[in-house]
């Protein structure tokens, strides 16, 4: 995108991945310009500040996230201990030369030390000692408090605090945090919640579906990163997703939206690992063709991404380029849906589609593409 730093950035070209399923669906229509002959094609810009995964799902579903501030600990920890306190809760320093809080004597608060500087502060939690309730509560109270991009709450019941608290360590100059592959939280029974700056959750797609008795099934990263009380997969391993998919696709005897993420492809980005990025492309486009097979003739099929990582340009994090737009479904024209401002055009469309009232942002182009709006009745 013009806006960021990786102009030079085009992960699509750079990974070289032999795509045709993509590619006769419209990759070439959004990367070459040439027109697709079965799928509707475009592509959109991020909305959102910054290339980030939480972010860039939040937008997919219809809110814009507001543009987050970079703080640490050292800066904001007074404002956290004050809010908490003033809620009712009890709040420690455990050391006094250092930014962390224990909170309710088994809730730790401090700096992700695994993301960007200053972007997020982790809630991290014993659950054998705490109600995950109890700590996304306290999540929320902290999400109130700063501008922070993201808060993280998270826990699990196979550690301790004192196992938690033997593994703060300070990261870049004053950036105090939980070492969180160390501190044993994750495994059999880890709870998560994410909580973005400016988000409504209210206002997104699968919240306004789920009201409405629309089933939403959540498989992959998107199981961490969209809230949501129906089904809920965060498999990793991407023939696993794929499987996934197709199982409680074809299990679903009523209308229902499936939120599906890739997530190697991110991982491969991070490894800056040209190989392993173009493999998993490949893997989803073999897979590709079967899956249309399947599918209903009113269904549709969105394909998309949430930011780029290119794997090539030079370091390990995402990149913020244009992201494609693939509409596919026996009641879809092969037309072009042009540049969209914001990604949150398809929360919005997806809303449309299921006859659902609108999402807080976002414009749907289901009309534009739909090629008999009456079938969709």
């Amino acid at each position: 995108m013009e806006d960021s730093p990786d102009s030079g950035a085009n992960t699509c070209k750079h990974v070289g991945a032999q795509l045709p399923a993509l590619h006769r669906l419209g990759l070439t229509a959004v990367t070459e310009g040439k027109p697709s002959k079965v799928a509707a094609y475009g592509q959109s810009a991020l909305a959102h500040w910054g290339a980030d995964t939480y972010m860039g799902h939040q937008e997919l579903v219809g809110t814009i996230p507001k543009r987050p501030q970079q703080r640490l600990m050292k800066d904001v920890h007074q404002t956290i201990a004050t809010a908490l306190t003033r809620a009712g809760y009890d709040v420690r320093y455990p050391w006094d030369d250092c930014p962390i809080l224990l909170v309710e004597q088994f809730v730790l608060i401090g700096d992700n030390l695994e993301s960007a500087y200053g972007n997020i502060i982790n809630v991290t939690a014993d659950l054998q000692q705490i109600s995950f309730e109890k700590v996304r509560n306290i999540g929320r109270c902290v999400r109130e408090s700063v501008d922070v991009s993201r808060v993280i709450a998270f826990g699990g019941p196979n550690t301790s605090i004192e196992r938690i608290l033997s593994v703060v360590k300070e990261n870049e100059p004053g950036q105090w945090g939980v070492d969180t592959p160390k501190s044993g939280v994750y495994g059999e029974g880890y709870e998560v919640y994410h909580m973005g700056y400016g988000v409504n959750m209210a206002g997104q797609f699968q919240s306004i579906a789920e009201k409405q008795q629309l089933p939403v099934f959540r498989i992959g990263k998107t199981a961490d990163v969209l809230h949501g009380g129906g089904y809920a997969n965060p498999v990793v391993d991407t023939s696993n997703v794929l499987q996934t998919l197709v199982e409680q696709y074809e299990k679903a005897h009523t209308d229902a939206a499936f939120l599906v993420n890739v997530q190697e492809t991110d991982l491969a980005g991070h490894a800056e690992d040209v190989q392993w990025y173009r493999s998993v492309l490949e893997t989803v486009d073999q897979w590709l063709e079967s899956f249309l097979d399947l599918m209903n003739s009113d269904d549709i099929l969105i394909i998309t991404a949430d930011h780029a990582n290119d794997p090539t340009i030079g370091h390990s994090r995402h990149t913020r380029e244009y992201t494609p737009i693939l509409v596919i479904g026996e009641q879809i024209s092969p037309v072009s849906i042009g540049t969209r401002t914001t990604m949150a055009d398809i929360g919005a469309t997806l809303a449309e589609y299921f006859h659902l009232q609108a999402t807080e942002s976002g414009s749907s182009f289901l009309g534009g593409i739909i090629k008999h709006t009456n079938n969709m009745e």
